[in-house]
């Protein structure tokens, strides 16, 4: 099955029933009816984007107040490094609506994104946030690099990425480029591959804008000794260097 084909007839009617338990004054039969064999003909990011608007056709303006309400529903944490991909497709459209309205309400964005990335990815939702508030976002995302939640350090990772798939560049690495590098810097040694292979993802990206960037990174490491962790990282993201 293709991804955009998970957003079907049966997912909408199974999310809104999510949404309305979410939500008491949700219009339900307004959202079935502007999606319920709508979606057939869109690929999976115009899906998103359909759903979102159905979403804040159906419910209040309040952003903050919408937020609020999704805590409740985010279900069980995973119990994993991986599977974000596997078992938390649902939640993608309430990502998606964050990604659009986050900057509404940036704290409590970024303490519903730590919530989401437990059990879905929050990587392009955070976006946004670090475009209007780079310093304030990554001083937080430096927190999370010592979270004890995989997920939570892999997204403080993941989402200040310049060339994340599936997301426009975003260059907050080399703007805020000490911040970043005390990001990158203290995940260098995380004991998680899923961690480890989102930093060297990092270098990667960053070898192509700002090689020297990526090279100073690397030898303020090795300067400062050297693990398993830190050397697969340095590899992984020099993947393409001696190509």
């Amino acid at each position: 099955m293709k991804q955009k084909d998970y957003y079907d007839n049966q997912y909408i009617r199974d999310f809104s029933g999510k949404l309305v338990l979410a939500m008491p004054d949700f219009n339900q039969e307004l959202f079935l009816h502007n999606l319920i064999g709508q979606l057939d003909d869109k690929e999976l990011f115009a899906r998103f984007d359909c759903i979102v608007d159905a979403m804040e056709q159906s419910m209040g303006t309040d952003y903050s107040q919408n937020i609020q309400a999704f805590f409740p529903i985010l279900g069980p944490e995973l119990e994993k490094a991986e599977g974000m991909f596997n078992s938390g497709w649902w939640l993608w459209p309430i990502g998606r609506y964050v990604e659009r309205h986050g900057n509404e309400d940036p704290q409590l964005s970024m303490s519903f994104l730590k919530e989401l990335t437990k059990r879905f990815t929050g990587e392009f939702a955070i976006r946004p946030l670090l475009r209007e508030h780079p310093a304030e976002i990554m001083d937080e995302l430096i927190l999370w690099t010592k979270d004890q939640n995989v997920h939570v350090r892999r997204l403080a990772s993941e989402g200040v990425r310049i060339r994340l798939p599936w997301s426009q560049k975003l260059y907050v690495a080399l703007d805020e480029f000490e911040r970043y590098t005390e990001i990158l810097t203290n995940l260098k040694d995380d004991p998680e591959k899923f961690v480890q292979k989102s930093v060297g993802n990092n270098l990667n990206d960053l070898y192509k804008d700002a090689p020297e960037k990526a090279e100073f990174i690397i030898s303020t490491w090795k300067k400062s000794g050297q693990s398993k962790a830190q050397d697969w990282i340095i590899k992984h993201g020099m993947r393409n260097q001696s190509k």
